[in-house]
C-alpha cells in the first residue's frame, strides 16, 4: 500500500472501487443496508470556544454566535448556550449537528421527568452532567471525540456547579472552564482573573473579564466571531441574553512588523 497522499492522483468517481486507497476526506458509501447507519467521523459545521466561572452568586457561561463551515465563517446566529430544566445551563463547542442530538435528548428527558414524576425531585446541574458523562461516552463511536466537548453550569440549594465532559470519558470540575481553542488562550486570563476571588466576584466583574476573553479570541481565533452571548444561573433562575456585539479595534496591528512589538 502506498501510504504518501501525494501519489495517489486524483480519484474517479464515476468508477468508484470500495476498496481502493483514496484521500481521506473521500468515504464510499455503504454496499448495502446490511452494513446500517454510517455516522460521520469528520464534522462539518463546527462551532468554537465556551467559557464558563464561577462568581459569587451563581455560574456565567458564554459563547459567540459562529458555527463555521470547514474554514468559512458560515452561520452567525448560532446559539451554542441552552437552559436544561431550572437549574442548569449548558454550552457545547464541536459539532453543531451532535450539540443540537444532545438538545433533543436532553429536552425529552425533562419532558419526561415533568410528565412522569417519581418522587417530586428535578433534574439538576449534577444530574445533568452525569446522565451526558454516561450518553457522551457510550455513544462515543457515532461521533467525533476530538470535536466534541460540553460545559454544565448550575445552581441549586445554595450550590454552584460547574464542570467539564466530553467524548472521551473526560470528566472534571473547577471555577473556570474552557473549551476549544479558548482551552489555550482564554483560560489562563480566565484563572488569573477568577480563581481564588470566586467569593467576591460580582456579576458584572464577571461579565467584563467574559468580554476581555471573548475580545482576546475574536482577535486570536481564525473560527471566532464578535458576536456573543452571555448565561448566567443564579438563585434568581437561569438567564441567556440575546445576541450581543463586541468593542473592537484593529488600530493595533498598524504598529506590528513581524513578530512580539517590533516596528521596524
Amino acid at each position: 500500500m502506498d501510504h504518501f497522499p501525494t501519489n495517489w492522483g486524483r480519484p474517479n468517481y464515476n468508477t468508484f472501487d470500495a476498496h481502493a486507497t483514496y484521500p481521506l476526506h473521500v468515504h464510499p458509501q455503504p454496499s448495502s443496508s446490511a452494513d446500517g447507519v454510517q455516522h460521520t467521523q469528520q464534522p462539518i459545521v463546527t462551532g468554537t470556544s465556551v467559557l464558563a466561572l464561577k462568581y459569587k452568586d451563581g455560574i456565567m457561561l458564554a459563547a459567540d454566535n459562529l458555527a463555521s463551515y470547514g474554514s468559512l465563517a458560515r452561520f452567525k446566529g448560532v446559539q451554542r448556550l441552552q437552559a436544561v430544566g431550572d437549574y442548569t445551563i449548558i454550552g457545547a463547542s464541536g459539532d453543531m449537528a451532535d450539540f443540537q442530538y444532545l438538545q433533543y435528548i436532553l429536552d425529552n428527558l425533562i419532558i419526561s421527568e415533568e410528565i412522569n414524576p417519581q418522587d417530586g425531585h428535578k433534574l439538576g446541574p449534577s444530574e445533568v452532567h452525569e446522565y451526558l458523562s454516561q450518553l457522551l461516552y457510550a455513544r462515543r463511536s457515532r461521533m467525533n471525540p476530538l470535536w466534541n466537548s460540553v460545559l454544565v453550569g448550575g445552581f441549586r440549594d445554595g450550590q454552584r456547579f460547574l464542570a467539564y465532559v466530553d467524548l472521551l470519558g473526560t470528566t472534571y470540575k473547577a471555577s473556570t472552564l474552557a473549551t476549544g481553542y479558548g482551552a489555550y488562550i482564554a483560560q489562563p486570563l480566565l484563572r488569573k482573573a477568577v480563581e481564588g476571588k470566586e467569593d467576591t466576584l460580582t456579576e458584572d466583574e464577571a461579565r467584563k473579564i467574559m468580554e476581555d476573553c471573548l475580545r482576546v479570541l475574536f482577535y486570536r481565533d481564525a473560527r471566532s466571531i464578535n458576536q456573543y452571548q452571555i448565561a448566567t444561573i443564579s438563585a434568581a433562575g437561569a438567564s441567556i441574553s440575546g445576541s450581543l456585539k463586541l468593542e473592537t479595534s484593529w488600530g493595533f496591528a498598524e504598529g506590528i512588523r513581524g513578530y512580539g512589538g517590533q516596528t521596524q
